[in-house]
């Protein structure tokens, strides 16, 4: 069993996982037409999806404005209701988008667009406080970033948020935020096949918890390895950054054999391939705090039922290692 998880130095006390809400956001697009969600959603599964993990224990969830252009925190909120005393909540803020279209526009570094931002995200999930802001710009100038930090404590102040966190994956920049005395986290790309160790030692250092996203490296380590996605679908046509899919063609074939060769350790216990990749990552720190993504019942299930079955052993991960080389 997999026990409750801190979220640095804030002290709020969270479950081992958290559920991300990206894929719930449905579908929405750059100006160009590329893809920025995972395909069509049905918003009634996804209110049963959250309450069901409720029910399981799991009490942070983690979204952004700008998913689904609004409407993940729009549905994260009326899932929620009169639980929302019950959880934390996490969401993030630096991109502009229309709502109406549904269109990624741009991005806004600027602290009066903080403020609008966290405003509007307050009314879409229908609360008065955030527990957890995030900056959703990875590559944003430090010493703007800096400027950012501050107008985060002016938030806490106002009692509009709780502590506050940047989702990047360099440790230089998220040191920057870990200056203030309410940065909680820093929210990073981790799973077994994409190692962060700068990054865990920044969480170490500085005491900030790591949130991690793609922890299933984006349904590869749950065994989805379909060829043609949906059009809808981010992974359809994979951008720069996306690692592990090819454009129609689904899963590339040397993150398919690593998967592979770790199927016997991660499905030991009991574990789905998906419970032993989240089992690696509690494994790996005792600071992180995976966020799944989920659209089913059955994905929250499965996500949720990694925590009764715990972390892989040390020797296991030692075995992880040596299999991958590294």
């Amino acid at each position: 069993m997999e026990t409750n998880r801190t979220l640095g130095r804030s002290g709020i006390d969270v479950s081992p996982l958290g559920f991300g809400c990206w894929a719930i956001g449905g579908e929405w697009s750059d100006r160009d037409g590329q893809p920025l969600g995972w395909g069509k959603v049905d918003d009634e599964e996804s209110v049963r999806a959250i309450h069901r993990a409720l029910d399981l224990g799991v009490t942070f969830f983690d979204t952004a404005d700008t998913y689904g252009a609004g409407h993940s925190e729009r549905v994260l909120g009326r899932a929620l209701g009169k639980r929302r005393a019950d959880v934390v909540v996490a969401t993030k803020w630096g991109n502009v988008f229309d709502e109406e279209t549904r269109t990624l526009t741009g991005s806004d570094d600027t602290p009066g667009y903080a403020r609008r931002a966290l405003t509007a995200s307050l009314r879409r999930l229908g609360t008065d406080h955030v527990d957890l802001y995030q900056l959703h710009l990875s590559d944003a100038d430090p010493a703007r970033a800096a400027e950012l930090r501050d107008q985060c404590e002016e938030f806490v102040r106002e009692g509009l948020i709780r502590a506050y966190a940047w989702s990047t994956d360099d440790p230089a920049r998220a040191a920057v935020f870990a200056q203030g005395e309410h940065c909680a986290a820093v929210q990073h790309a981790l799973n077994v096949l994409d190692d962060a160790p700068g990054m865990l030692a920044l969480c170490e250092e500085r005491g900030l918890a790591s949130i991690n996203r793609s922890p299933l490296a984006m349904g590869l380590l749950a065994g989805k390895r379909q060829g043609a996605l949906e059009a809808g679908d981010i992974r359809s046509r994979p951008p720069a950054w996306l690692q592990g899919f090819s454009e129609g063609s689904g899963a590339d074939a040397d993150w398919v054999a690593r998967i592979d060769a770790l199927r016997e350790i991660l499905t030991s216990g009991g574990r789905t391939l998906a419970q032993g990749a989240l089992a690696w990552l509690w494994a790996r720190s005792p600071r992180t705090v995976p966020i799944p993504g989920f659209r089913s019942v059955d994905q929250a299930e499965q996500n949720a039922g990694a925590i009764a079955k715990g972390p892989l052993t040390a020797g296991q991960l030692a075995e992880v290692d040596r299999i991958l080389g590294r």
